[in-house]
C-alpha cells in the first residue's frame, strides 16, 4: 500500500510511523526543498511543492491513499490528478461550524456556519474534495507530544489563564486522529464527513490548571477575556468568540474508533508519564 500526503506535517508524520512497520510506502509534499531532501534521506519520498503547478504525474504512481492536510488553494491544482485513487482524505477543521453558543455540533445535523475567512476557505476546500468523493475529517484543537499544556508551561509559552465564563473548546489528541484515519482506511465511505474530537470539551483555563497541578507548580495568573482581548492576535480572539461542543459519535459508531485519550487528562498524563 502507498500513502501520499499533501503537506507532510505532524499528523502525516505520525500516521506514517504507524504504517511503515506494516510495509507501506510513504510519500508527500513539503514547501522547503531542504526538508524534502532530509525526508528522502530517511526513506520518505518527498517533493518540494507549493501548489502553483501540477504535481509531476510520476509522483502518484502506485498511490492507493492520499491525505491532504494543507489548506486550499494549494492542492486545488492537483485534484484532477487524483480521480480514481481508492482512498482520499481531507483534514479540515471544526472551525467551519462557527459559533453555537456552547451547543453540540455534528456533521449530520448542524448547518455549517463559518464566521472567519480561514474557516470559509476550509468550507470551499471541503466542497472541492467532496466533489471527487474524498473523506472529510473536521479536527478539533490538536494536541499531543510537543504540543500540549504541559510543555507550554515548562517552556514559558503559557503565562496566563484566560477566563471567559461558559467558554469551552473541543480537542483531539494526534494519536486518536491517526487511529480515526486508519479506521477509515479499513471502512472507506467516500464522501463521508467525520468530526474528530475527544469526549469532554473544556475551558483552556481548566486544562492549564490541571497541567500545572501535574507539574506541582502554581498555575499562571487568571485574566478575564475582556481584559486580555485588546492585546490578543486576531486569530486568538476569534477562537474565544466562538463556542461549541463537538460530537465524536460518528467515528465511534461508524468507524469503531475507541479513543486512547478520551479527555485532556489522559493526554496530559501520557506526556508526563
Amino acid at each position: 500500500m502507498h500513502l501520499f500526503c499533501f503537506g507532510y506535517g505532524d499528523v502525516a508524520r505520525r500516521l506514517a510511523a504507524r504504517l511503515t512497520p506494516h510495509g507501506w510506502t510513504i510519500a508527500g509534499t513539503v514547501r522547503d526543498p531542504a526538508r524534502a531532501a532530509a525526508l528522502n534521506a530517511v526513506g520518505v519520498r518527498a517533493f518540494a511543492y507549493d501548489g502553483s503547478a501540477a504535481l509531476a504525474e510520476s509522483a502518484l504512481d502506485g498511490v492507493t491513499h492520499v491525505l491532504v492536510s494543507v489548506p486550499p488553494p494549494e492542492t486545488i491544482v492537483a485534484q484532477h490528478q487524483l480521480r480514481g485513487i481508492p482512498w482520499l482524505g481531507y483534514l479540515s477543521t471544526t472551525g467551519v461550524y462557527g459559533d453555537h453558543q456552547g451547543g453540540w455540533v455534528d456533521a449530520q445535523s448542524t448547518p455549517v456556519a463559518p464566521r472567519t475567512e480561514r474557516a470559509r476557505r476550509r468550507v470551499e476546500g471541503e466542497k472541492a474534495w467532496l466533489a471527487i468523493d474524498a473523506h472529510v475529517f473536521r479536527l478539533a484543537g490538536i494536541y499531543g507530544p510537543g504540543r500540549n499544556a504541559i510543555d507550554d508551561l515548562r517552556h514559558g509559552r503559557t503565562t496566563r489563564r484566560i477566563i471567559k465564563p461558559g467558554q469551552v473548546f473541543s480537542r483531539c489528541h494526534v494519536y486518536d486522529i491517526c487511529s480515526s484515519l486508519l479506521a477509515s482506511f479499513e471502512r472507506p465511505n467516500p464522501g463521508a464527513i467525520y468530526d474528530i474530537a475527544d469526549d469532554e470539551p473544556a475551558s483552556s483555563a481548566e486544562v492549564i490548571e490541571y497541567a500545572a497541578a501535574m507539574l506541582g507548580i502554581d498555575p499562571p495568573p487568571a485574566v478575564s477575556f475582556d481584559d486580555a482581548a485588546p492585546a490578543m492576535s486576531e486569530m486568538a480572539r476569534s477562537f474565544y468568540q466562538e463556542c461549541r461542543r463537538v460530537s465524536n459519535a460518528r467515528i465511534k459508531d461508524e468507524l469503531g474508533v475507541q479513543l486512547a485519550f478520551p479527555t485532556y487528562r489522559e493526554g496530559l498524563r501520557a506526556v508526563v508519564g
